[in-house]
């Protein structure tokens, strides 16, 4: 069951959709889905409700709130068409690890309002991969599973690259961070994006090995 709210932070407000069991349980744990390039849409509140019948109340934030109205975008085409992709890559400017670290927070706090009072747990997919694993440097005791697909940038030479964070974490990582509690997997014959329906590159079988790796990680960890 998908509500949409508002979610006041420090430069303004993000629209979010709250994603709730089907079955309408009563949850305390939630998880944070951390957008990919394209922004919310349908394909990522069908992943949102998927996890939501796991057990959890899901929150898929828009990271790009500070750029005003954009979209809707085809994610099979927008990389391929100039416009589109202009637009996407300076949106993405607006909504770097430091802005969305703190807006994490108040991400944090709309959970709280949903009743979640217990673990935390996060999952991004392409940009929003790093973005989930930066949240739970920062937010440690409240944030216990931390998992990316086809995410990038998670060590590099940037100054904020996930992995200089890595001491600062006490969730267990889904990818490789040195020094956490982690598992790495390679998905054999994937493209970038494999998980999320509306890629071009999606394959059915690669996205269901990826629930059950993801569903597991939070029914182990929250």
């Amino acid at each position: 069951m998908k509500r949409d709210i508002e979610i006041k932070t420090k430069d303004g407000t993000a629209k979010a959709a709250v994603i709730q069991p089907a079955n309408g349980a009563a949850t305390d744990k939630g998880v944070i889905l951390y957008m990919d390039a394209f922004g919310p849409r349908e394909a990522l509140y069908w992943m949102g409700q998927r996890i939501a019948d796991a057990g959890y109340a899901v929150l898929v934030p828009d990271l790009y709130y500070r750029s005003g109205d954009y979209g809707p975008f085809n994610a099979r085409t927008a990389f391929s068409e100039e416009g589109s992709k202009t637009r996407i890559r300076a949106m993405m400017q607006t909504a770097t690890q430091a802005l969305t670290a703190q807006d994490s927070a108040a991400f944090i706090e709309a959970l709280e309002t949903e009743g979640v009072t217990g673990a935390i747990g996060t999952v991004g997919y392409c940009m929003g991969g790093a973005r989930a694993i930066t949240a739970a440097a920062h937010y440690p005791e409240r944030i216990k599973a931390a998992a990316s697909f086809h995410g990038g940038n998670l060590a590099s030479d940037a100054e904020d690259s996930p992995h200089r964070l890595a001491d600062r974490i006490k969730a267990r990582i889904y990818v490789g961070v040195a020094g956490v509690d982690h598992a790495v997997e390679n998905y054999v014959g994937m493209a970038h994006g494999w998980a999320v329906p509306d890629h071009s590159v999606y394959d059915k079988d690669g996205s269901e090995r990826h629930f059950k790796r993801l569903l597991t990680l939070f029914e182990e960890t929250l």
